[in-house]
């Protein structure tokens, strides 16, 4: 067994038993998430791509990314757009094999223009945005690192990086998940195709009270009037509060910078802010988890569009939270958390530190470092669900 696996008493307080927590969540219409979203798309197609031609996922990092808002003019039964929002790509990726030109730029472009037509229902990604890919041959020194992976052998790190993980979500992070994906789902839509993807929900619990404050974009050519509004957004508080059962009293906000006596209400063309009430970038957004916990260990990595054979921003992100996992569910601890470092030029599976703390009476340190090592050890093999899309990154 490794030596650099330690594993300890989690002795602190949970975030669920202090007074107050708060927890927030970008849903997948948020310009933040739309970034997340897009540049993991394009990494996962870009590594298809490697993988079809050349046989290996090649050399690349795409996790610099930014939405410019556009110019929007909303109005009841539906307004339109002025200035299309903007999209850049940026990174680093293979360009060239043999001499010969790869199109690593339309396959980008192609990757944008398909998750926005899937996830985002009334934008038009040919009209509504614009695309600009700024991706760049990486380091030598980089690269060299990766071609490891491709003669078969344990990547590299490209990085000095750290991952972070927990495991179980306590009752507020799971109502937060719940109130966007509920929002979201085709089954809601479908009976109010009037709420946008753009939904932001940031919850506080006070003792044994939940106020759930929800931002919500409206798609205006639904909505007839003022008071057809305010009945649309009262009928959608009635369902949440129906919908989000937990243990406390719950109450719930929805577009509280509304002002109906000068009929300022949130009304978008596209169901998204990025239209023009804000602007987007990879990276400030949910964690691999889906969550922003500032109660909670977090990391500040960008794990979206980072390549997922040698990058350990993604990978040990993505590590630490399935360990976690597997330590609860396999009845080690009744809580986990779980911390990991790499060295650059380091084999993947051979971090600096892997510190796993649990909360439990008793705790069986010889069979979780069991566990630890086979799991460090099938690391190598955590890529393949990336790119089959099998992982939420945000």
């Amino acid at each position: 067994m490794r030596k650099n696996v330690f594993v300890s008493s989690f002795t602190g307080k949970s975030p669920h038993q202090g007074r107050v927590e708060v927890v927030e969540r970008k849903g997948v219409g948020h310009p933040d998430t739309i970034c997340d979203n897009i540049a993991e798309q394009v990494s996962i197609a870009l590594s298809k791509y490697y993988l079809d031609e050349f046989g290996a996922v090649m050399h690349h990092n795409v996790d610099k990314g930014l939405l410019i808002g556009g110019i929007a003019r909303p109005s009841y039964q539906g307004g339109k757009i002025v200035k299309p929002t903007e999209i850049i790509v940026v990174g680093r990726g293979i360009k060239e094999r043999n001499g010969e030109s790869l199109p690593v730029d339309e396959i980008a472009k192609e990757a944008v223009h398909k998750w926005l037509k899937q996830n985002i229902r009334h934008l038009d990604a040919e009209n509504h945005v614009i695309t600009n890919v700024k991706i760049r041959p990486g380091s030598k020194e980089l690269i060299e690192l990766f071609e490891r992976f491709g003669k078969g052998e344990v990547p590299l790190s490209n990085d000095t990086s750290i991952g972070v993980g927990f495991y179980p979500c306590d009752e507020l992070e799971k109502s937060i998940q719940k109130t966007e994906r509920v929002l979201n789902s085709a089954e809601v839509k479908g009976t109010y195709p009037f709420i946008g993807e753009d939904i932001k929900v940031i919850g506080i619990r006070n003792r044994d009270k939940i106020k759930l404050t929800v931002a919500m974009a409206i798609v205006d050519k639904y909505i007839l009037s003022l008071s057809d509004y305010i009945d649309k957004v009262n009928t959608v508080k009635k369902l949440l509060i129906q919908e989000i059962s937990v243990d406390y009293d719950i109450e719930v906000d929805i577009n509280t910078a509304d002002n109906y006596e000068k009929e300022s209400v949130y009304l978008t063309v596209t169901g998204t802010s990025a239209e023009q009430g804000d602007d987007g970038q990879v990276g400030r957004g949910n964690r691999v988890n889906g969550l922003i916990t500032p109660y909670r260990p977090m990391s500040l990595e960008a794990a979206a569009g980072k390549n997922p054979i040698s990058h350990v921003g993604k990978i040990y992100n993505l590590f630490a939270s399935d360990l976690s996992k597997v330590m609860v569910e396999n009845g080690y601890a009744e809580e986990a958390y779980v911390y990991i470092a790499s060295q650059i030029g380091k084999p993947i599976n051979q971090p600096q530190v892997l510190d796993i703390r649990l909360k439990n009476k008793r705790i069986d340190i010889n069979s979780i470092k069991i566990v630890a090592d086979e799991m460090l050890n099938e690391m190598t093999s955590l890529w393949k669900s990336v790119i089959e899309g099998k992982r939420d990154i945000a």
